[in-house]
């Protein structure tokens, strides 16, 4: 569920997130939120809720009923787990961390703390209006009220040094729980940032230097029993994020409010569904309608294929190829992979399950592109070249 407002604007951000200096009329998105849900439910009659995740934007800025409504808006609309994992991002301003315990009440489990870095400095470089010591401080609230909490730090920064990384990294594993998210800083098109790099302002590492921040990154959470199973993400043994596991595994998900992205099966096919990225727009659609989605379309095999793929060779795990070929009767050929293996950027973890190895996780875009280009009929995926 998507809440698409924040206080400011990040220069490094391109999510569908808006500033509205005036403030918004919450109680209008809730009911176009709850609508929108209703719509959902209609679409995905027999399901069984697993997660839910507020994300955005910035979801605390809501007010805790304002998330109490639309838990309870899942729970009238779907069965729900017992245990599922519901998840709301924050920022650690201590205004939004006195919430915590409102936002227990409401059902929120499990918070995910944006807090990017741990030095003022870059974080005023960063666009973030919060302070380091309230980073810490909101962290520390989070321990004492969920028992599963996480956050996030940005790497790789411009000017950043290996010795600061490694000492700013080692207070956030002293600080984190069972899970963190450590980004590499990336230039996105349309951002701020984007437009200082083209013209030389911004410097960020890459090539070599990039691969150094990374791999420092992958020994000390190793070390700190912190492994990655995906990209970006760290966690104790049973402590990955439940919800963002299914994106990454590419199971079924609802996608609801402003630019929010939905994958659903009915009538034997996959559908991808995408709302109006507008707060106002989307708003209006819902009322004068029921939802407000601008795209809901079949994909076809091959784009199923591409996508699971995608998101599969993300997880340290990998993905299951024999999945893969029973749903879309696609497969990459065996010939592309075994150069990949040759190259040591893929292995092959049983007879169906291929993962990319840490040197392939870095230049992932690439590989996914190769064994996408060599997709073929899964009968006919043996390689013939002797």
């Amino acid at each position: 569920m998507h809440w698409p407002f924040c206080a400011s604007k990040c220069p490094y951000c391109d999510f569908n997130s808006h500033v509205r200096a005036g403030g918004i009329d919450e109680a209008r998105f809730l009911n176009a939120l709850l609508r929108e849900l209703e719509h959902w439910a209609a679409l995905t009659r027999g399901r069984t809720v697993r997660s839910v995740f507020f994300g955005g934007g910035t979801p605390s800025l809501m007010r805790a009923d304002t998330v109490d409504a639309m838990l309870d808006a899942v729970s009238r609309h779907w069965p729900v787990e017992a245990g599922a994992e519901i998840t709301l991002e924050a920022n650690p301003s201590s205004v939004e961390a006195g919430r915590f315990r409102d936002y227990r009440a409401a059902g929120i489990n499990r918070v995910s703390l944006g807090v990017q870095s741990l030095d003022d400095a870059q974080l005023r470089a960063l666009g973030r209006l919060h302070t380091a010591q309230e980073a810490r401080a909101a962290i520390k609230v989070a321990r004492r009220t969920f028992d599963r909490f996480s956050f996030d730090l940005i790497y790789a920064r411009p000017g950043q040094t290996l010795e600061a990384w490694r000492a700013e990294l080692g207070e956030a594993l002293a600080l984190s729980g069972e899970h963190l998210s450590l980004y590499q800083l990336t230039i996105e098109e349309g951002t701020p940032f984007a437009q200082l790099h083209a013209r030389g302002k911004l410097i960020v590492p890459d090539g070599e230097a990039a691969g150094c921040f990374y791999d420092l990154t992958q020994d000390m959470t190793d070390r700190a029993g912190l492994p990655a199973y995906e990209i970006s993400n760290h966690a104790a043994p049973g402590e990955e994020s439940r919800h963002n596991l299914t994106y990454w595994r590419y199971g079924e998900y609802a996608g609801v409010g402003p630019g929010a992205h939905g994958r659903f099966m009915a009538g034997g096919n996959r559908r991808a569904t995408s709302t109006e990225r507008n707060p106002e727009r989307w708003a209006a659609l819902v009322e004068t309608g029921v939802h407000g989605m601008i795209e809901d379309v079949p994909l076809t095999r091959a784009e199923e294929a591409d996508e699971a793929l995608l998101m599969g060779l993300r997880l340290t795990e990998g993905i299951d190829l024999g999945r893969l070929a029973a749903r879309t009767d696609l497969a990459p050929a065996d010939h592309t992979i075994n150069e990949l293996i040759g190259l040591r950027l893929v292995q092959r973890s049983g007879p169906t399950r291929l993962s990319a190895t840490r040197t392939g996780r870095m230049v992932l875009n690439a590989i996914v592109l190769q064994l996408a280009q060599s997709f073929v009929p899964a009968k006919t995926t043996q390689d013939t070249t002797g």
